[in-house]
C-alpha cells in the first residue's frame, strides 16, 4: 500500500460517439492522433489506456491517463494540445458526447506480482477487467465523509478485495482536483479495481467484501449515491500510431494528412493502404526518426523490419515492399529513416553502431512491438542489423544482414572522413553536386549503372538530399568498430548473410564469407545476389527476393 506523490491524479475521460460516426473513424482517429499526441508528453502523461463498457451502460468508451503533477495540465505544453486541433480533430470530437474528469491520487494497493498494462505485451495487457466504483458523500451531516470513506477502504475493503482471485491492483481517487472538468464543484471517492481477465469477481471472496458492519455503516453515515461502472481493457497507447487495423476499414476518402501532430494516414481502400507515416522522438537525446508502417493490419502480425544504407531513406526499399506485399501478405513492415537523414541531435554527437541499435529498439518500444520476425538491414544498417541482434537478441527471430563488414579499419575510417570533406565543400553543395554521383557509381554494379538509368537517378537523387551535417555525424559509426567477437555471444537467433556479387568489386564477398562462420555456435549462411553491387534490394529487387524468400 502506497500514499500517491503530491500532485499525481489522472485524466479520465468517458466517450460515446453519436449515431453517424463510423466506429472505424472515431477509433483510428482516438489511436493514431488523439492519444500518442498525448503520450508524446512523458512529463506530463506516463501512460493512456482505453477500455470498453461490459456492463450495457453509456458511455461505451472510457480513456485513462495518468497524470505526474495535475498542475501539468494547467501549462501550455497540454493547453495548446486543445487550442490547436487539427481540423479532423475537431470534425471528429464534435461527434462524440465526451465528458472529461479530473481526479487526484490519494493512494494505491498492488499484488505482488502487478505490472502496468503499459509494461506489458498487449497480449498480456488487453482484456484486464476495471471496475470503476464513485460514491458522493454526505458532506452536509458529515464533513469528515470523505476521510470515513478513505479509512474503510484502506483499513477494511480493498484488503478484502485484495483476496479476490485476479486481483491485481485497487487506487483511490478524489474530487475536486486543481482542474476542473465534468465533475466541477462535486466531491466524490473514485476507486479503480484492476482485475486479470479471468478472475474471481462474483465469488465469495467478493461478496464476503460487500458484507461487512463496517461497510455497512459506512454506507448509511457517509454515502448518498454510489455508481458502478464495468470495462475491459482493449488499447495501450504508445507515442508512435500503430493502429491498422482501423485504418485499413476506412475508405480512401478518409486519408490524412498534418504536420501537426506530423502524421500521414492512407486507409485500406487506397492503393498499397494502409500506411501509417509518422515519428518517435528517441528518449536519450530527444532526435525525431521519421518511420512508415503498413502490410498486414492485424495487430498480431508479424512484423518485419529494415535498417537503411548510410545516405538514403526509407524509400531505398520501395522496391522490395512492392514484391513483399504480393508475397507475404502475413507481415506488418516497418522501415524508419536512420539518424543523420534529416537532423542530428542537439548538442550534436558522433552515431555509434550501439546507438543505432538502441533507436530502432526506441522505435519498437514506442510502437509496442515487442519482437521482430525479420530485422533486415544493409551496409550501415547491416551492421546495425548484427548488433541489434548482439544486443537485443530477445527482440527478434531471424536477421539478414547485407553488404557490410563485422570490423572496420582504419583505412575505412580515412575514406570517411575524406567523404566529409567533398560533401562539405563549397558550402555543403558537396553532397549534392559530387558525393552523390560518386557515391552511388560505387555502390552500384556496372551493369546498373548501364542498364538501369532510372534507378541510378532515383538512388542519385536520394543520396543528394542527405542532411550535409547528418551525414558528417551519422557517418562516424563506421569508424573504429568490431562486432566479431561479440557475434559470436549471439543465441537463439538465425542470422543469414546476403552480398552483391559486385560490392567492392567482389572483395566484400570475400570478407563476408570470412566473418559468417562466427555467429553464435552454428555460423551464418552467405547468399550472394548476381549483378547487383552494394545495393542489391535496389538494383536487383527479385534476385534479392528470391535469396532471401525462404529465410524469411
Amino acid at each position: 500500500m502506497a500514499a500517491a506523490k503530491n500532485g499525481q491524479g489522472m485524466l479520465y475521460v468517458t466517450m460515446q460517439p453519436q449515431e453517424g460516426l463510423s466506429l472505424d473513424q472515431f477509433h483510428e482517429w482516438y489511436n493514431n492522433e488523439h492519444g500518442p499526441t498525448r503520450l508524446r508528453l512523458p512529463q506530463i502523461f506516463s501512460n493512456g489506456l482505453r477500455y470498453q463498457a461490459t456492463d450495457g451502460q453509456q458511455p461505451h468508451f472510457l480513456a485513462a491517463y495518468d497524470v505526474t503533477d495535475m498542475a501539468h495540465l494547467l501549462t501550455l505544453t497540454y493547453l495548446d494540445l486543445r487550442a490547436n486541433r487539427s481540423s479532423r480533430e475537431a470534425e471528429t470530437i464534435g461527434q462524440v458526447k465526451v465528458d472529461r474528469f479530473f481526479f487526484d491520487l490519494i493512494w494505491t494497493q498492488e499484488a505482488p506480482s502487478f505490472k502496468p498494462a503499459e509494461q506489458c505485451t498487449d497480449a498480456e495487457a488487453e482484456g484486464r477487467v476495471l471496475v470503476a466504483v464513485d460514491v458522493s458523500l454526505n458532506l452536509t451531516q458529515e464533513p469528515d465523509a470523505a476521510e470515513k470513506v478513505i479509512q474503510w477502504y484502506e483499513e477494511e475493503h480493498i484488503p478484502m478485495l485484495s483476496k479476490i482471485p485476479g486481483w491485481l491492483r485497487s487506487r483511490v481517487l478524489r474530487t475536486p482536483s486543481i482542474i476542473e472538468g465534468s465533475n466541477a464543484g462535486e466531491t466524490k471517492i473514485i476507486t479503480l479495481h484492476e482485475y486479470a481477465a479471468q478472475n474471481g469477481l462474483g465469488g465469495p471472496e467478493h461478496k464476503a467484501s460487500m458484507d461487512t458492519p463496517w461497510r455497512t455503516e459506512v454506507f448509511n453515515k457517509y454515502i448518498t449515491t454510489k455508481g458502478r461502472r464495468t470495462y475491459s481493457l482493449f488499447y495501450v497507447f504508445g507515442p508512435a500510431p500503430r493502429d491498422l487495423k482501423h485504418l485499413a476499414a476506412l475508405p480512401a476518402s478518409a486519408a490524412f494528412s498534418a504536420v501537426s501532430p506530423r502524421l500521414t494516414t492512407t486507409p485500406g481502400a487506397s492503393p498499397d493502404g494502409p500506411i501509417i507515416s509518422s515519428y518517435i522522438t528517441t528518449p536519450h537525446d530527444g532526435l525525431i526518426i521519421p518511420y512508415q508502417l503498413e502490410g498486414n493490419p492485424s495487430p498480431s502480425a508479424p512484423v518485419i523490419a529494415f535498417s537503411n544504407s548510410l545516405l538514403t531513406s526509407l524509400h531505398m526499399w520501395d522496391p522490395l515492399i512492392k514484391i513483399l506485399k504480393t508475397s507475404r501478405p502475413d507481415l506488418r513492415i516497418l522501415r524508419y529513416d536512420t539518424r543523420g537523414r534529416h537532423s542530428i541531435p542537439s548538442p550534436p554527437q558522433p552515431a555509434t553502431l550501439d546507438l543505432l541499435a538502441d533507436d530502432l529498439a526506441s522505435l519498437l518500444d514506442a510502437l509496442r512491438i515487442d519482437k521482430l520476425q525479420t530485422l533486415v538491414g544493409v551496409s550501415m544498417g547491416g551492421a546495425t542489423t548484427l548488433n541489434f541482434a548482439i544486443r537485443h537478441p530477445s527482440r527478434l527471430q531471424k536477421f539478414v544482414a547485407c553488404d557490410f563488414n563485422a570490423a572496420s579499419s582504419e583505412a575505412n575510417t580515412q575514406a570517411w572522413k575524406d567523404r566529409i570533406a567533398v560533401a562539405e565543400a563549397d558550402e555543403g553543395r558537396g553532397l549534392k553536386e559530387q558525393l552523390a554521383g560518386v557515391t552511388v557509381e560505387r555502390w552500384f554494379h556496372p551493369s546498373t549503372m548501364e542498364t538501369k538509368k532510372e534507378v541510378v537517378k532515383w538512388m542519385t537523387e536520394m543520396v543528394a538530399g542527405n542532411s550535409v551535417e547528418g551525414f558528417r555525424w551519422s557517418c562516424q559509426a563506421l569508424w573504429g568498430y568490431d562486432l566479431r567477437e561479440k557475434m559470436r555471444e549471439v543465441k537463439g537467433v538465425e542470422g543469414l548473410f546476403v552480398v552483391g556479387e559486385g560490392d567492392g568489386k567482389g572483395a566484400l564477398v570475400k570478407a563476408m564469407d570470412g566473418f559468417r562462420g562466427l555467429l553464435g555456435e552454428k555460423g551464418g549462411e552467405l547468399k550472394v545476389v548476381k549483378e547487383a553491387g552494394h545495393l542489391p534490394m535496389c538494383e536487383c529487387p527479385e534476385g534479392f527476393w528470391e535469396v532471401v524468400r525462404d529465410f524469411i
